[in-house]
C-alpha cells in the first residue's frame, strides 16, 4: 500500500475516536524497519484500546495489513504495527514522560486537513511530506544603477 494512503488511513481513524495531538513523522532516513511514525494521545485506558481497535478496523478495509498490536490489554499506551507505520497511542502522562517525538521527530510530515467542503475525506493525494513540500527557491534581483 502506497505510504501516504496509509498514513492518511491512520490519521483519519485516530480522528474518528477524538485521538489528540496526532503527529506524523517520516523516519525512513532513520531505519530500514518503517517509513513513518505516528504518536497519538488518549485521555483513558478505554479510549486508547478503541483508537487502536480503529486503526486496525480502518486499515484492514483500506486492504492494508496489520503486523501486530501490543499494549491493548492495558491500555496505557498501545502499540499499532502496520509494516511500514508504527502508530503509538498513549497516555498524555507517558506521552511526556517517553518523549518519542524526540527520537522520531526530525522529519515531521505536513497533512493537510482531512475534511474538505462537502465533509468528505481528503485524498492520499493532499498529504505531503518533507521530500514533496521543497519550495522552488525565489528568483535572484537583479542590481540596477
Amino acid at each position: 500500500m502506497d505510504i501516504r494512503k496509509l498514513q492518511r488511513l491512520i490519521v483519519d481513524a485516530l480522528e474518528d475516536v477524538k485521538a489528540q495531538d496526532i503527529k506524523v513523522f517520516n523516519t525512513s532516513h532513520l531505519t530500514a524497519l518503517f517509513d513513518r511514525v505516528v504518536i497519538a494521545s488518549g485521555t483513558s485506558n478505554r479510549q486508547t484500546k478503541a483508537l487502536a481497535a480503529s486503526v486496525r478496523d480502518k486499515v484492514k478495509e483500506g486492504g492494508g495489513d496489520i503486523v501486530s498490536m501490543e499494549g491493548e490489554d492495558v491500555g496505557e499506551w498501545v502499540l499499532v504495527d502496520t509494516g511500514d507505520a508504527i502508530v503509538h497511542i498513549m497516555q498524555p502522562a507517558l506521552r511526556q514522560y517517553y518523549n518519542l517525538e524526540e527520537i522520531w521527530g526530525e522529519k515531521p510530515v505536513r497533512l493537510k486537513a482531512a475534511g474538505t467542503k462537502a465533509g468528505a475525506k481528503a485524498s492520499a493525494e493532499d498529504d505531503e511530506d518533507e521530500d514533496d513540500a521543497i519550495e522552488s527557491p525565489a528568483p535572484a534581483r537583479r542590481k540596477t544603477k
